[in-house]
């Protein structure tokens, strides 16, 4: 039986409506997302042969950031992250030199949804990658 195709997008956020408005924005714009508010539930979006094009944590609310970062820096190419950072959480300065692409709040929306459309679109697809 074929495996389904992975999402677009894999989106965590641990508070409700910040996720559910920019996931709906994200759909708005033609990509298919999975949203989730736990770290354990999207590790499990980021298996080996069936990862998304980019996947977005948004940082506020979350336990322990640091730790899903380092996670995030092995089971996902840095280009193909974009995180979401607030006071309190992770620096900016700091997500940047892990190789992560990074957003500092207050944010807009548009500009999450613009610069997912960029990271999609410069090349960092799992297809470019080798098959094991």
């Amino acid at each position: 039986m074929p495996q389904e195709p992975p999402p677009d997008i894999v989106l965590l956020g641990a508070e409700w409506q910040p996720r559910a408005m920019i996931r709906a924005q994200l759909i708005e714009a033609g990509f298919d997302v999975v949203a989730t508010n736990t770290w354990p539930m999207m590790r499990r979006q980021l298996r080996p042969g069936s990862k998304p094009r980019l996947a977005i944590v948004d940082l506020k609310g979350l336990s322990n950031p640091r730790d899903v970062l380092n996670d995030l820096r092995v089971l996902m190419n840095p280009k193909r992250v974009l995180v979401l950072t607030a006071i309190g959480t992770v620096p900016a300065a700091e997500v940047e030199r892990l190789g992560f692409r990074v957003l500092s709040r207050p944010i807009v929306i548009k500009d999450v949804v613009d610069t997912a459309a960029d990271a999609i679109r410069s090349g960092h697809s799992p297809s470019a990658s080798p098959s094991p």
